[in-house]
Parts: C-alpha cells; structure tokens; sequence
C-alpha cells in the first residue's frame, strides 16, 4: 500500500496593520479547508496541511492553495502569498520566494524538489545561520545543492555532527517535523478614528485613556487578562507605526493597562504628528484565574480596585457606557 505524499502550505496574510482580531478570523478561515492549522503570529503566516483536504475539495495542490487566497481575497480584501510543498521546509522557502499575491507550489518528485532547491542560496536552508554561512562559504560551498554534494563527514566537520546531518538532508528535501495545530493566541482591541486628521498631543492622551478603560471593562467581563499591549497609530497618509510592550504581571486592571499604554504613546513622539486613527490591542490573553497578582502594602492600590469593581457593577446593572472615575487613572498621568 503506497501512501500519498503531504501537501504542506506556508501562506503569508499581507494585513494592512498589525489586526490581530481579522488575523484570527483569516485562521478560521484556514480551518474550514482543514483543521490542520499551525499559526504564526509573529509574522501573520500560517503552516497548513493540505493533505487530506485535497480530495474533500476535488483538488489539486496548486487549485487548493488558490482557492485558500482567493477565499482570503474575496471574504477579508487580504492579499496573501503562499508556498507549498511536500514537508514544511519546502512550504516556507517557497512562500518567502512568492512576490505578494503569488503563490510558488513545488511537486512533490525527487526531480522538482532539487530543481527548487538546489540553486538555492546555502543560508536560505532552515538552519543555516550567518555564521555556517560562512564557516561553508569559505569552503566554496554557497548553494543548497553545494550542501547535497558534500559529503556527509566533511559537513559534520564543518558544521558539527548533528548540525552536518540536519543540512545534509535538508538539502535533499528531507524535513519529517509534523504540523502541530495551534491557534494565535487570542487577543482584544479597540481603535478610535478622530473626524480628522488630529494633531493636539492632549487628544491622543484622552483617546487611549478612553481605549483602555474600554479594554480593561472588556477584560474583566470576559474574565480575562492581557501579558501585552500593542498600539498603532495611523497617520494621515495611511501608514501606520506600531509599539508593543509585555506587562510585569499579567492583569485587566485598568490604571496598570493605562500606565503601560501612555509609555507606549509617548514612545511614539506624536508631538507634530497628524493622528487619524489610534488602536489598542490586549495581547496574549489567558483565563483571570490563571493570573496571579503581586501584593502590595499601597492602599490606594486596594481602593482603585475596589472603585474599578464598583464601576463594572455599575456598568453592568445601569448602563454598559457609564463613564470611569478620573481617580482609576491615579497612576496613569
């Protein structure tokens, strides 16, 4: 009984800004081809396993691959490029060769595997860093069908005995790393577009105070806390510059959210800068319960989380937009 071979996909979602929460639904996107998902947050890619979605879909690998962008296309307007091939190591070097809105798939025989890597550049091999770039290239070795043509020792030499092995087989297209389905980390954010181009650093003080009292209501009623913060400003001219930072302590309390967001703004410099939007984004959430919270002997402390939980009770039997108490801010100006 022969078994087909895998169809791994590398695809790279070309967001507009850093969108964590349209992230998320392209990834579900992903899912209703397979469930074989391996997110990538850092860069807003995926690893997606093709394999037995190929005949559900009435496929081939380059259809299924073109109908995953255009859904992207059609049901987000995000553009993608995308790799695929038959291990994860083809998929990703394919998809860092796709111009955006292209895709590279390689066939999965011996011939179309060398002719993909073989002319590769040696340091575009999973593994081979700058410095066995070098170590290599001052051997004459420079291309990944160099690699393949280097005896296995010489290599192990060169490289190390378990490094040697790694690239001598990567070069030959041999990868066996599963895929292991993940999810991106979940996250919440909200972003306030002013009526125009605004240039008054006092108004984008107000805003993210207003963002992240919105943030840490929405926190605490889900019973959720945030290990990070990210805001992005975008400027007249649509682009877009954003900060993040990781926070001590992993909270929904909303003077330590807003002292961390107003370090963030003023690492922006925005003194001169014409603001039209402004987004904050929770990141890296996790259940309240798992979180733990270092005691203090600071009463005021107690008092802006008694006055905070007073407030949600507020919000959630009179009215859900009732404005926070000034004094939950003590911290943060």
């Amino acid at each position: 009984m022969t078994t087909s071979p895998r169809t791994l996909m590398r695809i790279h979602f070309h967001l507009p800004e850093r969108d964590h929460a349209l992230y998320e639904q392209l990834l579900a996107l992903l899912a209703d081809i397979t469930p074989q998902v391996q997110a990538h947050p850092a860069d807003f890619s995926a690893d997606v396993d093709l394999t037995s979605a190929l005949r559900y879909w009435g496929q081939d690998s380059a259809g299924l691959v073109g109908v995953t962008r255009l859904r992207a296309l059609a049901l987000h307007g995000i553009p993608t490029s995308a790799g695929a091939g038959p291990s994860r190591m083809i998929a990703a070097m394919a998809a860092a060769l796709a111009p955006p809105g292209a895709a590279i798939v390689i066939a999965p025989t011996a011939y179309d595997i060398a002719a993909f890597l073989r002319p590769q550049p040696a340091a575009a091999l999973p593994g081979i860093g700058p410095a066995a770039a070098r170590a290599l290239s001052r051997l004459g070795i420079t291309t990944v069908g160099d690699i393949a043509d280097t005896p296995l020792a010489t290599l192990q030499r060169i490289l190390g005995v378990a490094a040697g092995r790694q690239a001598h087989d990567r070069a030959y297209g041999i990868d066996d790393r599963p895929l292991v389905p993940t999810a991106a980390p979940k996250s919440l954010g909200h972003s306030h577009r002013f009526d125009h181009d605004e240039l008054d650093p006092d108004q984008h003080h107000r805003t993210v105070l207003a963002l992240t009292e919105h943030i840490g209501t929405a926190l605490r009623s889900e019973r959720q806390v945030a290990q990070g913060l990210a805001l992005t400003v975008t400027y007249a001219d649509r682009s877009h510059t954003t900060r993040t930072r990781s926070l001590a302590e992993a909270t929904a309390h909303t003077p330590v959210l807003a002292t961390t967001a107003l370090e963030l703004l003023a690492s922006l410099g925005l003194q001169r800068a014409r603001v039209r939007t402004l987004a904050l984004r929770a990141e890296r959430l996790q259940p309240a319960e798992t979180a733990t919270h270092q005691l203090t002997l600071d009463i005021r402390d107690d008092q802006a989380r008694d006055l905070e939980a007073a407030l949600d009770r507020a919000r959630a039997r009179y009215n859900p937009r009732i404005v926070g108490s000034a004094a939950a801010y003590r911290r943060a100006i």
